[in-house]
């Protein structure tokens, strides 16, 4: 179980990245959404570049692993799900944009049942339902 305090940090700081960037790319001197794209995930890149120094990790021995082609096409994904959350977020309200962007939660849960044969259970099949349907109230006007 220590992946869940991670997973609280992650919560946590995640929490203030669709205000912020509503705030940064929307309105008078918006920043543009691609811009904001390429700001923030630089220093996510100059942050990873400083754990892997730390840590004593480098890119190279991993680049021709098999499990590298699942990086590359999360990284593609994550690309254009990024690209057009921040674009959502410049142009929608945080109240509306976040839930439907967080319905990613309830899609994944699933892919990770199907395809990745998770464990499935009533608890989990209630919570993705509930989660589906927080989203659907949330996101409404």
């Amino acid at each position: 179980m220590n992946y869940l305090p991670y997973a609280v940090v992650a919560l946590l700081a995640y929490s203030f990245v669709p205000p912020l960037m509503r705030q940064g790319t929307a309105g008078a001197g918006a920043v543009p959404s691609n811009v904001a794209v390429l700001v923030s995930n630089g220093i996510l890149i100059v942050v990873a570049l400083g754990l892997m120094a730390v840590q004593g990790e480098s890119v190279g021995p991993h680049l021709r692993k098999p499990e590298m082609r699942y990086v590359l096409a999360g990284g593609a994904f994550l690309a254009v799900g990024i690209l057009a959350y921040y674009r959502a977020l410049s142009l929608g309200p945080v109240s509306v944009v976040t839930p439907v962007f967080g319905t990613f939660l309830v899609l994944s849960s699933v892919v990770g049942i199907t395809i990745l044969q998770e464990s499935f259970t009533p608890r989990k099949a209630l919570g993705i339902a509930l989660a589906a349907v927080a989203v659907v109230l949330v996101a409404g006007e």
